[in-house]
């Protein structure tokens, strides 16, 4: 890995539940700098030296922000150094608000937003960050080589309801991406600063709205299977109320973007692909 730098982006909102166990289970993969971690899976010593840990509190009521700032992990090193863990407070915007707001925050070379459960596990980083040798955005995604899908273990409604919203985007804005809603993705500073400053969309399909605008941008984009479990506690609540917002925020995206396009695009050129 040649030297660079890489910010972790992590939304939450009233995640005091479990922010705690999840930022254990990241500095502690952090720190065993091996490049081999637990069950063959690729170590941290394949990441870049400089890590930093972004956590974007998204107006939450609970004791989340406390949890975060109260980590020795967040608090100056005895060199005078940066934290390795930073936190900065949104008001309650929605995850697509708090993730933007931590992409644009973030000034190292590759910056990757994740979900702050470890619903994909921190082995997989190295994975995503190395697609990044040879494309500008890398999208984290749990359908395998294989063809198999670790959504399996969802309940079946939400899978149902996954596959419908996938036709419906596929056909409307994202082309073959078929994983748009995997919370693990990856860029370059220059392709997360230009796309994030577009984004328009803060409900739970800003990633359909990212991956369109990638795509009309011409950025090289890689598709990484990773591994992934589901875990359980989300707070959405699938209805008609989130169904129609869903759809309008969908077919409303090429409509936003209309003059977004390739002629100002900066950074790498070429064609997006897999």
């Amino acid at each position: 890995m040649q030297t660079r730098s890489l910010t972790i982006v992590l939304p939450a909102y009233n995640e005091a539940a479990r922010i705690g166990p999840a930022l254990d289970e990241l500095f502690g993969y952090l720190r065993r700098r091996g490049d081999q971690a637990r069950d063959q899976a690729q170590g941290a010593g394949l990441l870049p030296a400089e890590i930093h840990v972004l956590v974007v509190d998204d107006g939450s009521s609970d004791a989340t922000r406390a949890l975060v700032q109260g980590r020795p992990e967040a608090a100056p090193a005895a060199d005078g150094t940066a934290p390795t863990l930073e936190l900065i407070s949104v008001p309650h915007g929605g995850k697509g608000a708090a993730v933007r707001a931590g992409m644009l925050a973030a000034q190292t070379d590759l910056i990757v937003f994740a979900d702050a459960d470890m619903a994909t596990p921190p082995d997989q980083f190295p994975l995503i960050v190395r697609a990044l040798d040879d494309h500008d955005v890398a999208l984290g995604s749990r359908i395998q080589h294989d063809g198999s899908d670790m959504r399996g273990s969802q309940p079946l409604y939400r899978r149902l309801l996954g596959k419908a919203f996938h036709a419906f985007a596929s056909a409307w804005v994202v082309g073959d991406v078929q994983d748009t809603q995997c919370g693990f993705k990856a860029f370059s500073r220059e392709a997360a600063h230009d796309l994030f400053a577009e984004q328009r969309i803060t409900s739970i399909v800003f990633d359909v709205e990212l991956i369109f605008l990638a795509r009309r941008r011409g950025y090289e984009i890689a598709i990484v299977p990773i591994r992934w479990y589901d875990r359980r506690g989300s707070r959405m609540r699938a209805g008609p109320r989130l169904a129609a917002r869903v759809a309008w925020d969908v077919l409303r995206i090429p409509m936003l973007h209309r003059g977004f396009g390739r002629s100002t695009r900066p950074g790498r050129s070429g064609t997006a692909g897999g």
